[in-house]
């Protein structure tokens, strides 16, 4: 925001300098001013990649210190060596299953995740009856850890694969639920008010207000319960795993790879990232309608 001066004229009447002029001050939004050549080419060299600007500049130095030998290649080898070692397993048949296995069981458990904290949000958002029944659990659920949980699957459940995709559901289910809760309680009571005297009913509240007005925190959820899928993944497949991207981790760090297991590490990473990009690419789609604000 930038404040700029104005002047007005002062109210004209008899016995009044009709010269005489006072000044205000106003803010003028950021988009409002003209954005020449010049100010759009020195946001580009500032920030040349958007939000991968950092990252790419972490990994050139990261590059640039293991050249130079300042970085030992036993703890941390250097990103063309990490990339390297990602085409070699790939090539010897060993990447391409571990990853396809991480993948459906990120799948599944997120799917088991994400439905059940739809639907107990929305109930719970909805109906008083709702929040009574499952509020309370979520909010216990939400104050214990994945690597918590994961001993007590393992005693119920076993090692097998019904153990892994259930801790990636809880990771995914708790936080759509608070999301989502928070977010159809948070639709503004008038508008809410307003639609019930136009005489619209209860599908039309839900399709014209509550949707819209719950979406934001919808995809908030989304993002985070895709995150802690994640996490979920890394937790059950780091413990007892005889397949997957932490058990190739595991490997590595058995017969001292350390290049196996930052190809792991960097699967995770990008995996997050994905998963961002399919939010922001969400809400750009189904958030259009809404203003929201510019940073400088």
């Amino acid at each position: 925001m930038t404040e700029v001066r104005l002047e007005a004229p002062a109210l004209v009447g008899p016995g009044t300098d009709r010269t005489s002029t006072r000044e205000r001050h106003v803010f003028v939004p950021r988009d409002a001013r003209p954005r020449t050549p010049f100010s759009t080419l020195r946001e580009r060299l500032r920030w040349p990649l958007g939000i991968y600007t950092t990252p790419v500049a972490v990994l050139i130095a990261w590059e640039i210190l293991s050249v130079a030998g300042v970085l030992a290649k036993t703890y941390a080898p250097a990103p063309t060596s990490i990339v390297k070692s990602t085409v070699d397993l790939w090539q010897q048949g060993v990447l391409g299953p571990d990853l396809a296995i991480s993948l459906q069981r990120a799948a599944i458990g997120l799917a088991i995740g994400l439905t059940a904290g739809i639907v107990t949000g929305v109930l719970g958002g909805l109906l008083r009856s709702g929040e009574y029944l499952f509020n309370g659990v979520v909010q216990v659920l939400n104050t214990i850890p994945l690597l918590a949980v994961l001993p007590l699957m393992i005693v119920w459940f076993g090692i097998d694969e019904l153990t892994k995709v259930l801790l990636i559901s809880f990771g995914a289910g708790v936080p759509m639920y608070l999301n989502l809760f928070a977010a159809i309680r948070g639709v503004d009571q008038r508008l809410i008010e307003m639609t019930r005297t136009t005489g619209a009913g209860t599908w039309r509240l839900v399709t014209w207000v509550l949707v819209p007005g719950a979406l934001p925190g919808f995809l908030v959820g989304l993002r985070f319960s895709l995150a802690y899928s994640i996490l979920g993944l890394v937790a059950a497949e780091t413990v007892n795993a005889d397949k997957g991207l932490g058990f190739l981790i595991t490997q590595g760090q058995t017969y001292l790879q350390t290049n196996q297991v930052f190809v792991g590490l960097v699967i995770y990473s990008l995996l997050g990232l994905l998963a961002d990009q399919f939010v922001r690419v969400l809400e750009r789609v189904l958030l259009r309608w809404r203003p929201s604000f510019e940073a400088a």
